[in-house]
């Protein structure tokens, strides 16, 4: 994919076929392989050995993907120039033992993941996504992607009160969804993925499944100015980082740097897994490209000491119903272009030269910029930008493009705001 024009619609489309797509993590890393495979990129085997050739390589491990670019030319102390993001987003996600039900209703058992806005998920049409563990030991990617679970709210004449007392959900009892009538048989819908996916019964023996709404992602507003559509947080950094990497990939010639994705999964619920931020998974992939060049511990050194990562997240922009929520002199606004966001408690990792590396990129791609903070009467969320600094000593700047709705099943941004994110990072990578 080339690099995208300033209110090129056309990668705001993009970016919603990206969303549908990626209905879970493992459907997110797969869909942004097949573009970098597209663009020559290459996927390598983690248990094979690696050669320290020119050219583009990615690595998939579960919901994560690391894809890195080595111009020619480049040597052993090369640094590098990382866009951190993650694929995960908060959902609903089936149970090891998934057929319940009650009072002539069948409905799935799910566990909640991170944190959701719980009300976002009720009277919605929600469809079950994931992977599929064989027999054999492989898996297999499975998305029924039509309306097939529901979570049914009370209604009002059974809770009258909700309307002055707000809605209250216990996490246990009121957020199973039902999938049909009768009764409850087990192994029910394990049977029915099986026969979703053309697999013989009894194939599959695990499975990792959440639930998602099939509603398209869309524009809204009088001048379609607005895009509303679900995961937001964070596959709309997944997609301008592989729309990014594709296109200075493309261009090649002058990099001083070598160009990364890294996208991992886990972010939602902190991170600590072999695919998630605070695991060995980007650190071991950086060395070994160092050490397949020929380098030594003192060029992985050099290397790492150069590097910068901008990680890329979701904020958010100034609610107008909510503006005292937010910080009184930081209001960032949807189409202002991508948020640097800045806690001086190090929930993001922003410092003031990490500003200017990124002020740098702006200024390059001719794109506005904007700042987030946090009101100080209220706690600061984070990123995995605190985490890749701490842990691999990589200088680690926090951006991202301001929305509405966050956490919800459909999250809300402006539609400029993706293509002008996309701008900025092909400008940072390209050094």
């Amino acid at each position: 994919m080339s690099a995208p024009t300033r209110f090129d619609r056309g990668h705001t489309d993009d970016l919603m076929s990206f969303l549908a797509a990626s209905p879970t993590p493992y459907h997110a890393v797969a869909t942004a392989a097949e573009r970098l495979e597209k663009a020559g990129f290459r996927q390598v085997a983690e248990t094979d050995a690696w050669e320290g050739t020119s050219g583009g390589k990615y690595v998939l491990r579960g919901g994560a993907i690391i894809a890195w670019y080595v111009p020619k030319g480049a040597e052993a102390h090369t640094p590098f120039r990382i866009i951190g993001a993650h694929t995960d987003s908060p959902n609903l996600r089936v149970k090891p033992l998934p057929d319940t039900g009650a009072h002539g209703w069948r409905q799935v058992a799910v566990e909640i993941y991170g944190g959701p806005l719980l009300n976002s998920w009720l009277d919605r049409d929600l469809g079950l996504a994931g992977r599929l563990s064989l027999r054999d030991g492989s898996t297999r990617l499975v998305n029924v992607d039509r309306p097939l679970l529901r979570v049914p709210q009370l209604a009002i004449h059974l809770d009258r009160s909700v309307t002055s007392d707000g809605l209250k959900l216990d996490k246990q009892r009121h957020l199973q969804p039902v999938w049909g009538l009768g009764d409850t048989r087990e192994g029910d819908l394990i049977s029915f993925l099986e026969e979703e996916s053309g697999l013989p019964a009894g194939e599959v023996t695990g499975w990792d499944l959440m639930t998602h709404s099939v509603e398209r992602p869309a524009y809204l507003g009088r001048d379609n100015e607005l895009l509303a559509g679900p995961r937001m947080d964070n596959l709309l950094s997944v997609h301008a980082a592989t729309a990014a990497l594709t296109a200075v990939a493309a261009a090649d010639s002058t990099l001083s740097y070598i160009p990364v994705l890294a996208a991992f999964d886990h972010e939602e619920n902190g991170s600590q897994s072999d695919t998630g931020a605070d695991g060995p998974l980007l650190g071991s992939v950086l060395e070994r490209s160092v050490f397949a060049r020929g380098g030594s511990y003192e060029d992985r050194a050099r290397a790492f000491a150069g590097t910068v990562c901008l990680s890329c997240d979701t904020g958010h922009a100034v609610h107008p119903n909510y503006a005292e929520r937010h910080d009184p002199t930081h209001h960032p606004r949807a189409n202002g272009g991508p948020i640097l966001k800045v806690n001086v408690n190090n929930r993001y990792a922003t410092d003031g030269s990490g500003r200017s590396v990124f002020a740098a990129a702006c200024e390059k791609a001719g794109v506005p910029f904007q700042s987030f903070v946090s009101n100080n009467a209220m706690p600061c969320g984070t990123t995995i930008g605190p985490i890749t600094a701490a842990r691999h000593g990589i200088r680690t700047v926090d951006i991202g493009v301001a929305i509405l709705s966050m956490h919800s099943a459909r999250e809300l941004c402006g539609a400029d705001d993706p293509y002008l994110l996309t701008n900025s990072l092909v400008a940072f990578l390209a050094g």
